[in-house]
């Protein structure tokens, strides 16, 4: 065990599907990763009909929130921002979810808001965009939302804040867990996937004119951060289990995507639920995914496609980070 001398940073992202939690120190460029935690909960399920958070997901959700106490404290953190999502954002009990945690658990969740979530989703994965790209569509799928922000014009430096050259966002009320209860996640044909993506297509319009220019520009890719894309590029490498050191930062070609993806569409439920880098827990989960990356591929479309194993626990932890000056005293 770690002495607890207060220099660790933590950031929790709770959200419809999975509960995460990172705690790092500070490092010469960034920050050093020394614990994490990540169960799926399903805090969302059955949210979409009954516009509540239901008791056993509540459990599930209070259960994984102690072992994040637990180790946060263990760790002797010294500042900690802890988030939740849609999930919160839209159930009628969201905000006494968010009570009933802090009483029972002395956590202090926060519910943060569709801008809010976009900004940290840029702030943990833009680092992964091509530094020669002159614009960029950043995406994250999430359980009950998706966040989608365009980087116009190219980094200055690594250590610069991204959200200064977001030049449009939008956060879309779809994720794999609401498109997979509205349209059925374990027997998918090529007909039910296809009107997944048209729904998502409806719900993506206002940003794909907002952000019209974005493929025109020098350089131009995709970059996305979730289990969805993280899958994917899993299934590409035929990985014997999922290994996150291979699968972030990983290119794939728009050719290749298009290949994994019928692959999957033509699966059957059992032959994903026992893929080492799908599972049960997603098997019902994972074509719902690939709707929205095609609904975001077809509005946008580019050679190339950058995997982020990253999002918004690094986009706060850098935040924190950042505030805090960390960076600028070790340069002294």
């Amino acid at each position: 065990m770690r002495p607890v001398d207060g220099s660790a940073y933590a950031a929790l992202d709770l959200g419809t599907n999975n509960c995460r939690l990172l705690i790092a120190e500070p490092s010469r460029h960034g920050f050093r990763v020394v614990d994490a935690f990540s169960r799926i909960v399903r805090l969302g399920e059955g949210l979409a009909a009954s516009e509540r958070l239901s008791a056993h997901a509540i459990d599930r959700t209070l259960e994984a929130l102690r072992v994040c106490r637990d180790k946060m404290t263990t760790k002797g953190v010294r500042r900690a921002r802890l988030i939740a999502t849609e999930a919160c954002r839209s159930a009628r009990n969201g905000e006494s979810f968010v009570e009933q945690v802090q009483e029972e658990i002395g956590l202090d969740l926060e519910i943060v808001d569709r801008r809010t979530e976009a900004y940290l989703a840029v702030t943990g994965c833009a680092a992964l965009a091509d530094p020669n790209a002159h614009s960029v569509v950043i995406f994250d799928i999430g359980g009950g939302s998706t966040e989608i922000a365009w980087l116009d014009g190219r980094a200055t430096s690594p250590m610069s804040d991204p959200c200064k050259r977001i030049r449009a966002w939008d956060s879309l009320p779809v994720g794999v867990v609401t498109v997979a209860e509205r349209h059925g996640g374990v027997h998918v044909t090529h007909e039910s996937f296809e009107r997944m993506v048209e729904e998502v297509q409806t719900l993506l319009e206002p940003f794909q004119i907002a952000a019209s220019a974005a493929s025109n520009a020098p350089g131009f890719h995709l970059l996305g951060t979730s289990g969805t894309v993280t899958t994917l590029g899993g299934i590409f490498l035929d990985l014997p289990r999922y290994d996150r050191r291979r699968v972030d930062g990983l290119w794939m070609a728009d050719r290749d995507l298009d290949r994994v993806i019928d692959d999957l569409i033509v699966s059957n439920y059992d032959d994903r639920a026992t893929h080492p880098c799908i599972g049960r827990d997603r098997a019902d989960l994972v074509l719902a995914g690939c709707a929205i990356l095609e609904a975001i591929r077809r509005a946008f479309p580019s050679p190339r496609l950058r995997i982020a194993d990253r999002g918004l626990r690094e986009g706060i932890l850098m935040n924190l980070m950042r505030e805090d000056g960390v960076w600028r005293r070790r340069r002294r």
